[in-house]
């Protein structure tokens, strides 16, 4: 069987296994310090970016990080989208907001780099890493959020926007859609591994609650659309026919324990109210000329005029608004250089993914977990600007640091089973 390791015997002057063992503790604890300092987003800079800044420089040193000719599509589609962004800022140097945006884009496009060349060595244990280390930042972030909505010991205030739960972050749409990833790993846990349910379940509670009392619509589809999908493909994936009854009868379960909870959750004064507004399909900020939607296919002309596009995070000085929607926003503020290479990223990136999940290999499982929210999260964009999700970037180049070992495919034939 050709895998992870066997990219681990081609490094030249290996070291011994005593330093192999200690560098890869190391860089797994680092890693999982990552993606546990995401949960607070409402500081910038964050201690998220604090802490990649030490993770990269930690990882050149030590050579920890391995380019792939498979990714190089990636890195010119990064680089052309950061070089449109840079373009279209030209006019508007003496304006710190747009500097900070297009820095911003280009810090992202690192990371996503970043993320696709750290699977060539010790791909499952830096994967473990980084899925434990966002999990405790989504339980931190979910139980912000909860302890705000409720006004628990006088943090209303602080932790909650617009009535809704944001915990550690500005935007209750942001923490919403941060928490969902964690969530379709914990469901996962659940549906093909019998180890440890009952604090798994526990911990989903606690990010499901961060999920629901955001009142995002568009977290809450994102949510039961990543959860869906991933459960039809490990379903899909699974030879054992023990699995697949596990997975129907889970499925079955969950459904009604979440339809007899939220029934008994909307009892609450507070709670039912929130719903019953933000449930609507039908807000008055996304209808009309002037709504959301309207502005955004008034734009579309326009932008075909103008090569360069608006400028950074100009699409307000035009329809009062930010664009709302990811790719709109890719032409509006990074131009058209910078609006067709994300539309070609995203394109590729979707290729990439469906052709993971289809195929027999050793991180199928994980490629399922992380392919079934990113593709959501894709659609998504559609009606929100997700180009500074640092939770999108993550996932995207993790998806383009799998691409390489689909030359290497696993015996296994049941997606990857093992307890959080």
């Amino acid at each position: 069987m050709t895998s992870t390791a066997a990219y681990e015997r081609s490094a030249p002057d290996a070291p011994p296994r005593s330093g192999v063992v200690f560098n890869r503790a190391f860089e797994r604890g680092l890693l999982l310090l990552l993606t546990a300092s995401s949960f607070v987003a409402s500081i910038e800079p964050s201690p998220y970016e604090f802490v990649f800044a030490a993770v990269l420089a930690s990882f050149v040193a030590t050579r920890g990080l391995r380019f792939h000719p498979a990714i190089l599509p990636l890195a010119l589609c990064l680089i052309l989208f950061s070089i449109g962004g840079f373009v279209s800022l030209a006019p508007f140097l003496d304006e710190n907001e747009s500097v900070m945006f297009t820095g911003i884009s280009a810090y992202l496009s690192v990371t996503a780099l970043f993320f696709a060349m750290l699977l060539r060595v010790d791909a499952q244990g830096r994967l473990d890493a980084l899925r434990r280390g966002y999990v405790i930042a989504a339980v931190a972030a979910s139980i912000a959020g909860i302890v705000g909505f409720f006004h628990i010991g006088g943090f209303g205030e602080i932790l909650t926007r617009y009535d809704r739960a944001a915990g550690t972050f500005k935007d209750p749409n942001v923490l919403g859609t941060f928490v969902i990833l964690p969530l379709v790993y914990l469901v996962h846990s659940m549906l093909v591994d019998r180890l440890r349910i009952r604090s798994v379940i526990a911990v989903a509670i606690i990010v499901f609650g961060g999920v629901f009392l955001s009142f995002s619509r568009g977290a809450w589809g994102h949510a039961f659309g990543s959860l869906a999908l991933m459960t039809v493909l490990t379903y899909i994936a699974s030879r054992d026919g023990r699995i697949r009854r596990r997975i129907i009868v889970l499925t079955v379960i969950g459904l009604i324990s979440i339809a007899a909870a939220l029934t008994a959750v909307l009892s609450v004064n507070t709670v039912g109210r929130t719903f019953e507004d933000r449930a609507s399909f039908e807000q008055s900020y996304d209808l009309g000329e002037q709504g959301r939607f309207g502005n955004q296919l008034a734009a579309i002309p326009m932008l075909m005029e103008r090569p360069n596009g608006f400028g950074p995070l100009r699409f307000r000085f035009f329809f009062v608004e930010d664009a709302h929607n990811v790719y709109i926003n890719a032409f509006a503020s990074y131009g058209w250089l910078g609006g067709f290479s994300y539309l070609v990223l995203i394109i590729l990136t979707a290729s990439i993914g469906w052709r993971l999940v289809s195929t027999n290999f050793g991180l199928r499982g994980d490629a399922i977990v992380i392919w079934s929210s990113l593709f959501v999260e894709i659609l998504q964009g559609l009606q929100i600007d997700t180009d500074h999700w640092r939770h999108f970037w993550l996932m995207l180049g993790l998806i383009w640091g799998m691409l390489p070992m689909l030359r290497a495919p696993s015996r296994s034939l049941t997606p990857v089973r093992r307890p959080l």
